[in-house]
């Protein structure tokens, strides 16, 4: 028993050594051990930030890029349609022009046919009375040489009937 009870003792000295020794044990652990394990570690951490605030950072220009783009992609749809607006504008006013034109010409051109035929139905106009009165002429030159007879009074009017009837 006193073999245990040596073993149980508390020397002075042995603790103050013992205690160093855990001392030592504890600076050596830590500075052969921790501290290169706190520095991987810190490392390690460091560079999953950077990642972290990398990724966080392409994932915001991607997000400000894909606004841009739909941004751009607005303004494009808008200047389309104002494109496509502006053409039917102009086509229209454009149509509606050569519409005027042509109505503008269609009413020249009947006017144009209206003083034509007036001018025409003047001209035959003229022709006939100038017939007509060159066979009044005549008749009354027959007239005056010769006597006028019952007869040859129907003979003349009915020679005179046929020939405005021919001139017409």
């Amino acid at each position: 028993m006193q073999i245990y009870q040596a073993l149980i003792t508390l020397d002075g000295w042995t603790f103050l050594a013992q205690i160093c020794n855990l001392f030592i044990q504890l600076m050596l652990f830590k500075k052969l051990l921790l501290n290169p394990v706190h520095k991987i570690l810190a490392e390690r951490k460091a560079k999953a930030d950077s990642e972290i605030a990398n990724a966080e950072q392409l994932r915001a220009e991607a997000a400000a890029m894909k606004a841009e783009y739909e941004q751009d992609m607005a303004a494009a749809r808008e200047r389309a349609n104002q494109i496509v607006a502006t053409a039917q504008k102009t086509a229209t006013a454009r149509t509606e022009e050569m519409l005027g034109e042509t109505r503008a010409q269609i009413a020249a051109m009947k006017q144009k046919a209206e003083a034509d035929i007036a001018q025409e139905k003047k001209k035959a106009v003229n022709e006939i009375k100038d017939e007509i009165g060159g066979m009044a002429m005549e008749i009354a030159t027959k007239v005056v040489e010769r006597e006028i007879k019952e007869a040859d009074h129907k003979a003349l009017i009915d020679e005179f009937i046929q020939n405005v009837g021919e001139a017409s």
